[in-house]
């Protein structure tokens, strides 16, 4: 028996010693996720207002998920290093609930990513509709045409039936150079349509989504199917543990 255990020690510590590395690799991503969380509450929120049609948790969601894995990345380790069978079973559980929902997650983004599109296009149309340079969604709109150097939802046409549009005319935001392009410009219906930019915003956006989709879907079920590492490690390691009787000093 004790040559057994003299046998199945170095096991259990190469198994160790991945499974510390692997819950490192894992509290990373939750790092990552908590900062993208973040990224996405203040730098993002204008741009999530024009996809969402209600208020979206999206960024609290990501943060609430980021930090878990932050406290059970750090819990993986602690079970690693005391050979705790019953923890390293609590960890593995939870590796798989990571598993699952994050395989749903790409699933139905991809799956979905036709409605995102639609819903885009109709909630976007309303912000420029009701563009008045002050509320949450007008602000995005001027950042999204300013940055992606488009103007109106599929041209600038699309300011035409704006309540903006017959006091000020086309927003400053749509000017190709904003150095040559001035309030009086903006509201002449024939020199207007030469200061601004031709393209609209929705078939850039959409070009985005279908060009991007696949490569997040790849990376989102790539990160899943990594949990599965995680829990085969730590059923492994309990396993170990347990039919050997080995203790950490």
């Amino acid at each position: 028996m004790a040559s057994r255990r003299m046998e199945t020690k170095p096991v259990i510590t190469c198994l160790k010693t991945l499974l510390i590395v692997y819950s490192f690799v894992f509290w990373i991503t939750g790092a990552v996720l908590l900062a993208v969380g973040l990224w996405g509450k203040f730098i993002l929120g204008p741009y999530i207002s024009l996809i969402a049609e209600n208020s979206t948790n999206a960024p609290y969601v990501l943060i609430g998920t980021g930090t878990t894995i932050i406290v059970f990345g750090l819990f993986g380790c602690f079970a690693t290093c005391r050979g705790s069978p019953w923890m390293l079973k609590l960890y593995a559980m939870f590796l798989s609930l990571v598993f699952l929902a994050e395989l749903v997650a790409g699933i139905s983004g991809f799956v979905f990513r036709h409605e995102i599109k639609g819903t885009f296009l109709r909630t976007y149309n309303e912000a420029v509709q009701n563009y008045n340079t002050r509320d949450e969604r007008s602000i995005a709109v001027d950042k999204v045409q300013r940055s992606l150097r488009c103007c109106g939802v599929l041209n600038y046409t699309s300011w035409f039936s704006s309540v903006y549009y017959p006091v000020n005319g086309l927003p400053p935001s749509c000017c190709a150079n904003i150095s040559d392009c001035n309030a009086s410009d903006l509201r002449n219906a024939t020199i207007a349509p030469t200061k601004v930019y031709q393209q609209g915003c929705y078939e850039l956006v959409t070009t985005f989504i279908e060009t991007n989709m696949g490569i997040i879907a790849g990376v989102t079920f790539g990160i899943a199917f990594s949990q599965l590492i995680g829990m085969l490690l730590a059923c492994c390691l309990s396993r170990f543990i347990t039919a050997n009787q080995y203790e950490m000093v």
